[in-house]
């Protein structure tokens, strides 16, 4: 499973770190993906990491913002945000995505599927 953890309400400006820790299922050889969003809006792809090869992949919105980088030893996954806005607010969920899955385009992320998610966590930054 993947457990993810770390958001909270921070002010316009701030900085989050969220961590994505996996049990009980393969890491190594998967890439690990975060994803939001918003109530009544479509899902939203935000940055990958490839356990395989480190390879980091972003999309605009989180380009420059947030970095993606993993501890294998731990099994974690984090994603630190900075100079947040209040269109970051959403739900962050990680999930396990097999690399079979995962096109990258200019170098963003296309993400075809995902077998494994963790529960989410809020984000909510305050203008």
């Amino acid at each position: 499973q993947l457990q993810a953890s770390g958001g909270g309400l921070v002010q316009a400006g701030g900085s989050l770190r969220l961590s994505c820790v996996a049990s009980g299922i393969a890491f190594d050889n998967y890439a690990i993906g975060w994803v939001r969003q918003v109530p009544g809006k479509e899902r939203e792809d935000v940055s990958c990491i490839s356990n395989r090869d480190g390879s980091t992949h972003y999309t605009d919105s989180a380009q420059g913002r947030f970095t993606i980088s993993t501890d294998n030893a731990k099994n974690t996954v984090y994603l630190q945000m900075t100079s947040l806005k209040p269109e970051d607010t959403a739900v962050y969920y990680c999930a396990r995505i097999p690399h079979h899955s995962l096109l990258i385009l200019n170098n963003r992320p296309l993400v075809q599927g995902r077998d494994y998610w963790g529960q989410g966590t809020q984000v909510t930054v305050s203008s």
